[in-house]
């Protein structure tokens, strides 16, 4: 029987303790790790929208006639005035006494719409001289530093919508004006057979030819649809979001359209809110309760002149942001003791912190105390993943 004291047999011994050691010896696991960075947290609330016409005006037959064939087409352009479409009169009786008085009620209602298009475009008129004054007044302070810089961007802002708001009035009331001359030449004519020249209907104000709802000759009923017209030029974005958002925007908040066909973001503002939600079914068919939201475009008109009515596009809403702060993937954090924890990279082990966080979205979270820019932290750390455990990256 060999000795204790052979070299042999510590030898032995030796290399059985070793390979004890190496099968006993807990492994270092595998992680994925990023570094702790200086940049921008902005918490916002994306939604899908379509673009269109702030000013759309739809042609109808004011009476029962016969539409000759259109010689225009979708794209077309259009001024004030001009001639789109033809009326004929149908064999019918004169008008009785019936008939005469509902056309002299018509004649009425026009009339009443025009002076209240004429009311709204005199405030218009009235909102947009404020604007203009407040504008330059914020922007004569910014120049002078006595109040931010950002308080003359908004009063550019109010007036510029003030003025749009204006050109809609002005269109509003080239409407009922044009409306009231229909309404009177019906009474006059009566659309009855004889008059050869028939009833032209003319563009109310200038534009573009967005839909026509007939092309050739055929009979049209009173109000029938015939022609669409508005300028591509005043494009606004409804976006329907969850009411649960909705309640989180406020008109005049900045807004991102993105997918829109080009890469570079257009920029936005929330014009108006709904007030009343209705329901949609998602995809999955979920019943959700939805608010429309109207942006109104502030990008430079060349940058989406290619844009058209009833466009696709996704608006992502700014509810609020942190320039230039500590942050840290989101995906890094995780619950502990009621707060906020991480596991910071050390000399090749997971080190459980305790940190104290601040504003989240976009993949990110503000970290108010806890780290520091260049710390290592892992991310989607394991559930078993404890504090002292060796780890190794890729």
């Amino acid at each position: 029987m060999a000795s204790l004291k052979s070299p042999r047999v510590w030898l032995a011994l030796v290399a059985t303790a070793v390979l004890l050691a190496v099968v006993l010896w807990p492994s270092a696991r595998l992680v994925d790790a990023v570094r702790v960075d200086v940049g921008d947290v902005r918490a916002t609330v994306e939604a899908e929208g379509r673009t269109r016409l702030v000013d759309r005006y739809l042609i109808t037959a004011p009476v029962p006639a016969i539409a000759r064939r259109l010689q225009l087409a979708p794209g077309d352009a259009v001024d004030a005035g001009q001639p789109l479409v033809v009326l004929d009169p149908v064999a019918a009786a004169p008008l009785d006494a019936r008939s005469r008085s509902a056309a002299l009620a018509t004649i009425a209602a026009a009339r009443s719409r025009l002076a209240a298009a004429d009311q709204q475009q005199r405030a218009a008129q009235a909102a947009a001289r404020q604007a203009q004054a407040d504008a330059e007044r914020q922007q004569a302070l910014a120049a002078r530093g006595l109040v931010p810089g950002e308080s003359g961007e908004r009063a550019a802002t109010a007036r510029e919508l003030a003025e749009r708001a204006l050109a809609s009035a002005r269109f509003g009331r080239a409407t009922a004006a044009h409306e009231l001359e229909l309404a009177e030449a019906a009474l006059q004519s009566g659309l009855q057979p004889g008059n050869g020249e028939g009833l032209v209907l003319s563009a109310p104000v200038a534009g573009v030819l967005l839909r026509r709802h007939f092309e050739s000759a055929r009979p049209v009923q009173a109000g029938e649809p015939l022609l669409e017209i508005g300028d591509p030029g005043r494009l606004e974005v409804e976006v329907d979001v969850l009411s649960a958002d909705a309640v989180r925007l406020r008109e005049g908040m900045a807004v991102e359209l993105l997918r829109w066909g080009e890469p570079q973001p257009l920029s936005g503002q929330v014009r108006r809110i709904e007030p009343a939600g209705f329901t949609k079914f998602s995809a999955l068919g979920v019943e959700e309760q939805r608010v429309w939201v109207m942006v109104a475009l502030t990008s430079p008109p060349a940058q989406w002149q290619r844009l058209g009515d009833a466009y696709r596009v996704n608006a992502r809403f700014l509810l609020d942001q942190a320039v230039d702060v500590v942050r840290v993937p989101t995906s890094a954090l995780f619950r502990e003791g009621g707060g906020q924890a991480v596991f910071r990279v050390e000399g090749g082990r997971a080190r459980l912190r305790a940190v104290e966080t601040g504003l989240q979205g976009g993949g990110f979270t503000r970290v108010l105390s806890g780290l520091a820019a260049g710390d290592v932290v892992i991310v989607h750390p394991d559930r078993n993943l404890a504090d002292g455990d060796r780890i190794r990256r890729p």
